[in-house]
């Protein structure tokens, strides 16, 4: 299906530049703090669906990352999903299972129509850049993220253990506690390399790497060398804070 849009949209002769490749991370917004281990079962579903898509790449979110950082627990459940979809479902035997399916052509079909319909949109706003201007993705977001809410709120939307299925009981998940003693282990590495480092080299590298910010090379071979000199990335940000100055969302709504 995608290969064809290419084709016809785009004229695309080369048939590598037909394909999809794409990466998927398991919703984070479906995630949550209610019942928490529910959210095993809603990653399992989202990373099959995923895997069912043609995804090339796949993160699994981790049941109490609503929470806090993963436990290392919560974090091989999530990576055990994927294999056991990978192992034992045999969803990967074959190249395309949903191929032919009515109903997931039907929903691909609604989504090109509609994906295309907003690419429209900001291309007669004259680009993204002047659609960043205008509010428009910004909007675009909080209008999704109210929508979705307001669903909720309204039981229009059921999450289980939400809003449907609520119990008082609370289910003991450990949280991820991290040492305070790290923090100033990490500062203290980070001086000791900034003090052994060659200074000269790496205030270069984020002249140079600041000199193609400011022009239209480009920068990702300079943010290597950078790093290799042993530049910070609060160093290299710093550079890119000069250049381009500091976005702030503007709380569209």
């Amino acid at each position: 299906m995608w290969a064809k849009i290419m084709k016809e949209r785009f004229h695309a002769k080369d048939p590598r530049s037909w394909w999809l490749r794409f990466h998927t991370q398991t919703a984070g917004c479906s995630l949550t703090a209610q019942q928490p281990y529910n959210n095993i079962v809603r990653t399992a579903l989202e990373a099959l669906a995923a895997v069912l898509g043609g995804t090339q790449s796949l993160h699994t979110n981790s049941l109490d990352e609503v929470l806090a950082l993963p436990t290392e627990e919560a974090a091989t459940i999530a990576l055990r999903t994927q294999q056991i979809i990978a192992e034992e479902s045999g969803t990967a035997n074959t190249i395309d299972p949903l191929g032919g399916s009515y109903f997931v052509e039907a929903l691909t079909n609604q989504m090109e129509e509609e994906a295309f319909g907003i690419i429209q949109k900001i291309d007669d706003m004259g680009g993204m850049l002047n659609a960043i201007e205008k509010n428009f993705p910004q909007k675009e977001i909080a209008d999704s993220a109210y929508h979705y809410q307001k669903q909720i709120d309204e039981e229009k939307r059921v999450v289980v253990g939400l809003n449907k299925y609520v119990t008082d009981e609370a289910l003991p998940v450990e949280i991820l506690e991290i040492d305070e003693a790290l923090e100033k282990l990490q500062i203290e590495k980070t001086h000791r390399i900034k003090n052994e480092r060659d200074n000269k080299q790496a205030k270069a590298c984020l002249e140079k790497l600041g000199e193609a910010c400011a022009g239209n090379e480009n920068v990702m071979p300079c943010i290597v060398e950078a790093a290799k000199a042993y530049a910070t990335l609060q160093e290299m940000c710093d550079v890119f804070r000069s250049a381009f100055g500091e976005y702030r969302d503007p709380g569209i709504y």
